[in-house]
């Protein structure tokens, strides 16, 4: 095979390793674990449940065969606890580390959970993977890190002042990172995520990520809010992209290491343009929308005007490729977010069915 990504999926099939996912049941470490556990890896995972869902595991679970579900173990713990990292870090090759708490308007309104959970609890991780020796140390990162920087395409030396605590907390973890590579000889990559969306992107709940919650409010037919005059823009990024940066992370040569690199596709599009897309794709999967139209409100505290990423570096020392825009991965990932949203309606928001076809066309 011609391109890195096929090639390591295919070195891992061959060779297992044992692998750790913290915020395993979160969006993007769900996503991570169905994607090793389909080429036979042995995983950990570590959440506490905070932002996460058991409804993933039990959706992972549905998605792979009974072998590769048995060479998953599952720990109930707290990155802010460095006893439970110590443990979920026992005898693992490689740390994927996702677990955090998101979105910078909750960083806002409490910037002290946002700083025990990103940055102690970042530490503690970096200290448990030291004292393992684990062989590799991928984090998720984040382009907030940009802050005012106004320059576009954002290239990784580049960056200016944070907008937001969870900004400084992000690049916090860069730092540390970089510390812990230098004076330890920890193996770590940041991996700067723009925008991620896709399956199992929880819409629910005050700090809900702009495409799942409006795709809920426009099956719905509710309110759609945009903030500003909606010409703000974002370099959306399918998940599978971010698995793929993951993968290659956690195996790449030592002169790639202790860098962060940025994750996403490298198009800009705005809340404006992004309206329209999910109109089309909705309409494109059978839901049938009435005369919507959005509404428009303030701008949020922290919040940067444009973000665009060049990939250039993880394209050249990772082997990364731009595999899923934006309207594919809407396409992709819309059966999800439709049966989601009829499972809440229908059953609740502790009891939602997600049949087994669905779910696997939004795989």
């Amino acid at each position: 095979m011609s391109n890195r990504y096929d090639r390591v999926r295919l070195e891992l099939a061959a060779a297992p390793h044992t692998w750790l996912v913290t915020g395993v049941a979160g969006f993007i470490g769900s996503n991570l674990l169905e994607a090793l556990l389909k080429l036979d890896q042995r995983v950990v995972g570590l959440d506490n449940f905070a932002t996460g869902h058991r409804r993933n595991l039990d959706e992972v679970r549905s998605l792979v065969n009974a072998a590769q579900w048995q060479r998953f173990r599952f720990i109930e713990g707290d990155i802010r606890k460095l006893a439970d990292c110590a443990a979920a870090v026992k005898q693992v090759d490689h740390v994927l580390h996702e677990a955090a708490l998101g979105s910078v308007p909750r960083s806002v309104q409490d910037p002290i959970a946002t700083h025990e959970v990103n940055i102690s609890g970042f530490l503690n991780m970096l200290v448990a993977a030291r004292d393992a020796q684990v062989k590799s140390f991928t984090y998720a990162a984040s382009s907030s890190t940009y802050g005012d920087h106004p320059g576009l395409p954002k290239v990784e030396d580049r960056i200016g002042q944070p907008l937001s605590p969870y900004a400084v907390t992000k690049y916090a973890n860069e730092l540390y990172a970089s510390v812990f590579a230098r004076n330890y000889g920890l193996r770590t990559i940041g991996l700067r995520y723009f925008n991620v969306f896709g399956q199992r992107q929880d819409p629910d709940g005050a700090y809900a990520a702009v495409i799942p919650r409006w795709t809920a409010a426009l099956i719905n037919g509710d309110e759609v809010v945009i903030n500003g005059d909606g010409e703000t823009s974002r370099d959306f990024c399918f998940v599978d992209n971010a698995v793929q940066a993951n993968l290659l992370a956690a195996l790449a040569d030592d002169a790639s290491r202790d860098q962060v690199y940025n994750v996403a596709v490298g198009n800009r599009t705005t809340l404006n343009q992004l309206y329209g897309y999910l109109k089309a794709a909705l309409a494109d999967h059978g839901v049938a929308l009435r005369d919507h139209r959005p509404v428009y409100g303030p701008n949020r505290p922290g919040d940067i005007r444009h973000s665009q990423a060049n990939v250039d570096k993880a394209q050249r020392l990772l082997g990364y490729e731009r595999r899923i825009t934006l309207e594919q991965g809407l396409g992709v990932a819309m059966p999800w977010y439709v049966r989601f949203v009829a499972d809440s309606t229908r059953f609740g928001d502790d009891a939602r069915v997600l049949s087994a076809a669905v779910r696997a066309e939004g795989s």
